[in-house]
């Protein structure tokens, strides 16, 4: 059998077609053995403890890719693992070592499985060879024209839903998850956007399964998570990889989970991920994500009846006459209720098919606890974007600092995050800030101190006004150093939306406030000048171009400057009594309006700011004051004069309102963003020259001097965010 390990001489009475070693050596190698043989019973019964290094497993694994075209062995193994799962479901509190066989037979499956996986063609999935021989009678339980893979997903699903986690299932439940993560995988072979040649056969399976049946996994996968199950294992020193001459997991746990055959663990994540508490949470937050971003994208029947066209022209037909099929998981997440509710919707609306129903308290407060984790941000977002009753749940919730602390404090410590995480913790907060009554009571809410705030002690501070800070520090690390547009837009819009309803604004938050302008204002001047500059260069095409990309970047901020001015009239027009702080903050530092005043852009919303500091100027002057003005005596005059202040003299403009709004095509961005936080968590290694869903080598921020001007490209390695809308 070329590489396959040899068979061991025979040790007592045990038979060489007996042991470990024949058996995975007979199951890689050329001999076929029919589905009905008792070698796949001993295959899963035999208690195998092998251990094999990495290089014997490829060996074995590479060996086995040659032969499973004749040999058909895949197929026939899935089928015995869906056989004993059923097992497994029908024995309700079954012995342990059922529950044994089937993860040794899931292990094995998934070693395998992804060998092919990632050494497939995306044109040529395929090669996975998921069906029998022609010549192979059809087993009596599978059903006419079900396919391998949707046997295999029913079992799989079946089995997380019905069977409780217990410490004999904890081991098989994980197993199935990261199993279905390796099935699932073969989208990493596909292009960044979906298109209707794409072949993912067990995600595929897993999309057309029963409604109830998805409800069911929707809901046991956020109850996994939830609850956050440990590891079941009284070592606490458990580690779930193998790592050179240490004991693998099964060795060290002993007659916990008795003696499995297994190959290197390392050979599918990699060894040096960190320890979870609960791996089973994790993996279920994983699924979860996959499952409910998967789109699959179909040929309409009038494309498929058009055979005249040449190859070029069909694909670009096929991209034109294409749609995306429904995500039951999506719409089961989306249409997800609270059980504290009673079952009759209390709106009289009609759901079509079973509705899931979770306990959103649990759920806000793993999500609190969870939020330093990039996939439970995500997981958030999709709430949040998705579920109108869990968006109202979260805004009626009187500790919202129970989320919004850590979504603070990740933004605080953006530069040790993902741009894409930096991106969805912005958007969460845009999507809350659309509730006026959200930005009323977080300036209630008073927080005695926050510890990881290390510039400047921050006592006795508004949940509000430490979410201004924050987002005007997230807009000056933007300014200087990722310089994304879209992140300064998601900022401002959302100070936007909190702007009428300031209440008590800290002095350090109302500080920041306007040192926002004079920081947008610099950048603003710099461009001017740039821009002035290139025009009294001349006209070659290239200088022609600079100015152009200038004049462009120069009209953006622009924008972002007349925003903030919006942002300060919205405060002082409806907010300005509340607000003294703001006030002494603008008298403070008016000379950085001075230069905009006469601008066609600016000039009408300046107008506003000067009235508010001839007001309160005028009253300064008019107090006889002996000494010089301190800062307490200042505050003391304007808190006094904000009593009388009736807004005489100031104009009216719109009240901004900014409401997020995702693109109709999201997959594009979401499914690889998924994709990367799967392999980031270290649960699957991958091989890096097979994924064509993403860039994998990172390329670095460049940085280029031109003129002053600073420039730089974001990172390939991520999908863009650029395509989600925000509609004022």
């Amino acid at each position: 059998m070329g590489s396959v390990p040899s068979t061991p001489l025979k040790s007592g009475n045990v038979r060489p077609q007996d042991t470990a070693e024949y058996l995975i050596g007979t199951f890689v190698g050329e001999k076929s053995f029919p589905i009905s043989s008792d070698y796949w019973q001993k295959l899963l019964e035999l208690p195998l403890n092998l251990h094999w290094p990495a290089h014997r497993v490829l060996q074995a694994c590479q060996l086995f890719a040659q032969n499973n075209q004749c040999t058909r062995h895949l197929a026939k193994f899935l089928i015995h693992l869906s056989w004993c799962l059923q097992d497994c479901i029908s024995a309700s509190g079954a012995p342990s070592d059922v529950y044994d066989k089937a993860v040794n037979a899931v292990y094995i499956t998934s070693v395998f499985l992804k060998h092919l996986i990632e050494n497939a063609q995306s044109d040529d999935i395929e090669g996975l060879y998921l069906s029998l021989d022609e010549k192979e009678p059809i087993p009596k339980d599978l059903i006419q024209d079900e396919s391998i893979e949707d046997l295999m997903m029913h079992r799989v699903l079946s089995f997380i839903t019905s069977v409780a986690v217990s410490p004999n299932t904890y081991l098989l439940h994980l197993e199935l998850l990261n199993f279905m993560l390796i099935a699932m995988s073969t989208q990493l072979l596909c292009g960044p956007s979906p298109g209707p040649k794409d072949v993912n056969p067990f995600i595929d399976a897993a999309m057309v399964q029963d409604s109830s049946l998805v409800s069911l996994v929707v809901r046991k996968l956020l109850l996994n998570y939830i609850s956050q199950p440990g590891m079941p294992f009284k070592s606490a020193s458990y580690s779930i990889f193998y790592e050179g001459s240490q004991p693998s997991v099964l060795q060290r746990v002993g007659s916990a989970a008795a003696n499995f055959v297994l190959l290197p663990l390392s050979y599918l994540g990699n060894s040096k991920g960190e320890y979870s508490k609960s791996p089973l949470a994790d993996c279920s937050l994983l699924v979860l994500l996959v499952l409910i971003h998967y789109h699959k994208c179909v040929v309409s029947n009038e494309s498929k009846m058009d055979k005249s066209a040449d190859s070029a022209t069909s694909d670009s037909l096929l991209k034109e006459n294409t749609y995306f099929s429904d995500n039951y998981y999506c719409k089961a997440l989306e249409n997800a209720k609270d059980v504290e509710f009673d079952r009759i919707d209390v709106e009289g609306n009609a759901h079509s098919g079973p509705v899931v129903r979770l306990p959103f308290a649990s759920l806000f407060d793993a999500l609190g606890m969870c939020l330093a984790d990039e996939a439970a941000v995500l997981l958030l977002y999709s709430l949040l974007q998705g579920n109108s009753d869990f968006l109202e749940y979260v805004l009626v919730r009187t500790d919202s600092d129970t989320l919004l602390m850590p979504l603070l404090e990740a933004l605080y410590n953006a530069p040790w995050r993902t741009p894409n995480q930096i991106y969805m913790l912005l958007i969460i907060l845009l999507i809350l800030s659309q509730d006026s009554s959200f930005n009323a009571s977080i300036h209630k809410l008073i927080l005695p101190s926050v510890p990881w705030y290390k510039e400047r002690l921050l006592q006795q501070t508004s949940l509000g006004s430490l979410m201004v800070i924050i987002l005007i520090r997230t807009v000056q690390y933007n300014l200087s150093k990722l310089r994304d547009v879209y992140l300064h837009t998601t900022c401002l819009a959302t100070l936007a939306n909190m702007a009428p309803h300031v209440h008590r604004l800290s002095s350090y938050a109302s500080q920041r406030l306007v040192s926002l302008f004079f920081m947008l204002s610099r950048k603003y001047n710099k461009l001017a000048e740039l821009r002035d500059n290139k025009v009294i260069l001349g006209k070659g095409n290239s200088i022609n171009s600079l100015s152009e990309d200038v004049s462009a970047e120069l009209h953006i901020y622009t924008d972002f400057l007349r925003l903030v001015l919006e942002i300060l009239n919205a405060i002082l027009t409806y907010a300005l009594p509340r607000n003294p702080e703001v006030v002494y903050a603008i008298m403070h530092r008016q000379e950085v309006f001075q230069p905009f005043k006469n601008h066609p852009r600016f000039n009408e919303l300046l107008e506003n700011i000067y009235t508010v500091l001839d007001f309160f100027n005028s009253r300064m002057d008019a107090q006889s004051m002996d000494g010089e003005w301190s800062v307490e005596k200042v505050l003391q005059v304007i808190i006094l004069n904000c009593r009388s202040w009736r807004g005489e003299g100031m104009k009216m403009f719109t009240q901004l309102r900014f409401t997020y709004e995702q693109e109709s095509h999201p997959e594009e961005f979401f499914i690889p963003y998924v994709w990367q936080l799967v392999l980031s968590r270290r649960v699957l290694s991958f091989n890096s020259g097979a994924i064509n869903l993403f860039p994998v080598d990172p390329v670095p921020m460049e940085k280029k001097e031109n003129d002053g001007e600073v420039s730089s490209k974001s990172r390939n390695d991520e999908p863009s965010m650029h395509g989600l809308l925000l509609d004022p």
